[in-house]
């Protein structure tokens, strides 16, 4: 490919909508281009990336006993209903109505279709076990778009699903998937980490994210320093210190702190410790009201509320609903006396001593509380985050948290759609039974967003060779000097007749121009044509990602390519 022929739109300006990093370059470097809020153009340098992280998925999914197809994008109502999943879903779910005024929706995952299909065309155990696979656009209506392709509207995904006749049969699959997802991200060049996660709108039981590790993810993820346990924030499992201290306990207080509402203004007030605070927050739940207590140093864990109360929606309350039933704003609300609220307290909150909380009243908290004596709640649960310091839940030891994004989920389903949509098969002895299911995506569009917030510097992108959308860049210093731009053609042919994929800079720009679009793009390596080329028959080769260089003699450098991309 030459340079001057290819669509390649790069920017000397930070686009302004972009706000993280893959977002920059990748518009920057002309590989992207929006056409509405959330949804992408792909331009032939982001395709061909695109198509190389596809390459590589494929081959593992087949190696791994995977068999391709290609489902609708449009899903009708009926079959999400039947699954009881077309409210479930949300406003995410993209919905719209045919001619005839009958419902449809884009489909942003597709366990629905594919156990419809499978429930017509398999019934006997000699089919099983069946792992169907496709790689296609989904559709989710983000609330709100950001981050390029990190939360879009439109995203290409990679979606597998398993069917087996029993758990025994779906540990086997969900272990080859989940080292086939382990093959996928090391050969992407990816650091990466699997972690244990939870379902969401999914469903199922046991599931593992895979994330790639960058300081920009959104997600929070924790991993013991001595054992192999990871997990999202959000599905870390808590130990619990049940070593009170041995305190005496003391006479409940009131305790004038006027404007003091936070936790900081209130250890500031008080010359106490966070760890010494009750946090009393409520919640909607469906539309319910909950009262929620965490310790003053930690955080409400929303989706193990969430799992723990089993509602759909939660949301925290307005502060005209909080005052009206404690008589006070937040701040300054507390657990005492709470009447007609369930009340949920983490597991940490039983072992405050003499603690600090909210009075219900407008500049006044209680001190010296303590749980039995001055409140107690309808149920002890882990709700709280799990944070750095932590104890492992398996060793014991302390744990550690790094920020990652998700690229990939891998997941447990059991039997959740094949009995609602009563997929099933007939056994040795014509006992009929429900189809044992799984679930493995990827987030294809994702993963290239994702190589890049891991692989950048000032000057631009730094591919990881396999995903690169060429391996090397010729440039000549000088395409008016035909001496020189015969020998840059000559390596350019000769790369290509090795395998070797590569592109030429034919554009009569300045040799600066070319470099620094050189690097911005990312190519794995540069090889330079210049005055040295005619003189010593040498050219310079650059390491993108070392910016180390190497002057490599004329009738050497393909065979020198052909080492550095074998």
């Amino acid at each position: 490919m030459r340079v001057s022929a290819l669509l390649m739109p790069t920017l000397r300006e930070i686009p302004a909508e972009a706000e993280v990093i893959s977002h920059k370059l990748l518009v920057k470097a002309g590989m992207i281009r929006k056409t509405a809020t959330g949804v992408y153009t792909y331009l032939p340098l982001g395709w061909r990336v695109i198509r190389k992280i596809m390459h590589i998925i494929r081959e593992e999914m087949d190696s791994s006993g995977g068999q391709e197809i290609l489902m609708p994008i449009i899903q009708a109502a009926e079959l999400w209903q039947e699954s009881g999943r077309w409210d479930v879903y949300g406003a995410e779910l993209f919905r719209l109505q045919d001619r005839h005024g009958r419902n449809f929706c884009l489909g942003p995952t597709h366990e629905e279709i594919i156990t419809d299909l499978v429930r017509r065309e398999v019934n006997s155990y000699k089919q099983l076990p069946l792992l169907l696979y496709q790689i296609q656009c989904k559709f989710r209506d983000e609330r709100r778009p950001r981050f390029g392709l990190m939360r879009g509207r439109e995203f290409v995904m990679k979606d597998l699903y398993s069917f087996d006749r029993d758990e025994a049969g779906l540990k086997i699959s969900y272990a080859k998937m989940y080292e086939a997802y382990n093959k996928i991200f090391s050969r992407c060049g990816l650091k990466f980490r699997p972690v244990e996660a939870d379902s969401g709108a999914i469903g199922g039981s046991t599931t593992h994210e895979f994330m790639v590790l960058a300081n920009s993810g959104e997600a929070e993820i924790v991993y013991c320093t001595e054992c192999d346990y990871a997990a999202n924030v959000e599905r870390a499992e808590n130990t619990i210190n049940n070593n009170k201290v041995n305190d005496a306990i003391k006479p409940r207080e009131l305790l004038y702190t006027p404007g003091v509402k936070t936790i900081e203004q209130l250890v500031q007030f008080t010359k106490r410790t966070a760890e010494s605070m009750i946090k009393t927050l409520f919640y909607e739940a469906d539309g319910n009201l909950i009262c929620v207590l965490v310790r003053g140093d930690r955080e409400v864990n929303e989706i193990k509320l969430q799992n723990t109360i089993g509602c759909l929606e939660l949301k925290l309350a307005e502060d005209e609903i909080i005052e009206k039933t404690t008589g006070a704003l937040p701040g300054y609300v507390g657990p005492i006396g709470i009447k007609g609220v369930k009340v949920y307290a983490d597991e940490e909150v039983q072992f405050v001593v003499n603690g600090i909380v909210g009075a219900n009243k407008a500049d006044y908290h209680y001190i010296n509380i303590n749980y039995g004596r001055d409140f107690t709640a309808d149920k002890i649960v882990d709700i709280r985050l799990v944070k750095s310091g932590d104890a492992c839940p398996k060793c014991q030891a302390e744990m550690k948290s790094a920020r990652g994004i998700e690229v990939g989920q891998v997941f447990q389903l059991g039997t959740k759609y094949s009995k609602s949509l009563g997929a099933t098969y007939v056994d040795e002895q014509g006992q009929e039974y429900p189809l044992v299911m799984g679930c493995y995506g990827i987030g294809v569009s994702r993963t290239m967003a994702a190589a890049i917030e891991q692989n950048y510097d000032e000057q631009g992108i730094i591919w990881p060779l396999a995903i690169a959308p060429f391996h090397v860049i010729v440039i000549p210093v000088n395409i008016k000097d035909e001496g020189l731009m015969n020998l840059a053609n000559q390596i350019y042919f000769d790369l290509q007749k090795a395998g070797v994929e590569v592109v030429i800079d034919d554009r009569d720009e300045r040799a600066g121009v070319k470099f620094a679009d050189a690097d911005l793009v990312g190519y794995p390596y540069r090889i330079t044509v210049g005055k040295k080329t005619l003189s010593q028959q040498t050219v310079d080769l650059k390491h993108r990602a070392t910016g180390q260089e190497e002057i490599v003699e004329l009738g050497s450098i393909v065979k020198r390519m052909q080492e550095l991309v074998k």
